[in-house]
């Protein structure tokens, strides 16, 4: 039997936050902007398109420390953290109060979400231990697109499933252009890797990282 492949979190610079329970299901959706000019003694009017509104991803996580009784907490935290502002991310600058909380993607086996930001929460604690220990919860998650991607389409007009992205994890000494020439062939792809993960130095790659690799013809 396979191994069962675990959802996680990714957080902006590579750290990961592990799902306890992979979800039982994960809603996607967009929505496009029409616009019309309605005119008195005059029919229906033609619609003109008027821009694409982010994407957005919605997951419920279940967790449960009952078999060791510590609480619950310890990993909802980390979650609730990805809503907080980051001064140390790239850009910076507390002094212009120029901060953001962190981008997230979401991954479970060849399933990779668009880059999101937690945009809504919503955490219920549902059991506690007798000295009021929260042991058992749920949590709702919308995630808003981040920037541009892929990530949930184009689809095949035959099957209807996604084209996920390849992920590659930096190994140390590893550059863009030699990931870019392992995967495409050709060193001189990195900045559709760079554009593809919103790097801004490309000489400052940390091993460790994941990095989303777009298929040839979406680079």
């Amino acid at each position: 039997m396979a191994e069962l492949e675990k959802a996680f979190l990714e957080i902006e610079g590579g750290q990961r936050i592990p799902c306890l329970f992979n979800p039982s299901q994960i809603a996607v959706g967009r929505r496009n902007n029409w616009s019309a000019e309605p005119m008195p003694g005059k029919g229906v009017a033609r619609l003109r398109y008027a821009g694409a509104q982010s994407g957005w991803m919605q997951v419920e996580l279940m967790f449960d420390t009952t078999a060791d009784g510590t609480a619950v907490t310890k990993h909802t935290g980390k979650i609730l953290n990805l809503m907080d502002v980051d001064v140390n991310l790239a850009g910076s600058d507390e002094t212009t109060n120029n901060a953001r909380p962190p981008f997230v993607t979401f991954h479970w086996g060849d399933l990779h979400s668009f880059k999101a930001v937690v945009s809504d929460l919503q955490l219920v604690f549902t059991y506690f231990s007798a000295s009021g220990v929260p042991l058992r919860a749920r949590m709702a998650l919308v995630l808003h697109q981040y920037e541009e991607s892929q990530a949930f389409g184009p689809q095949n007009p035959t099957s209807g499933t996604p084209r996920p992205h390849r992920v590659h994890r930096v190994q140390p000494g590893e550059t863009l252009d030699r990931i870019a020439a392992r995967y495409y062939g050709d060193s001189t792809r990195w900045r559709g890797l760079a554009n593809a993960n919103a790097i801004e130095d490309p000489l400052a790659v940390r091993a460790g990282t994941l990095l989303t690799v777009p298929r040839i013809d979406q680079s």
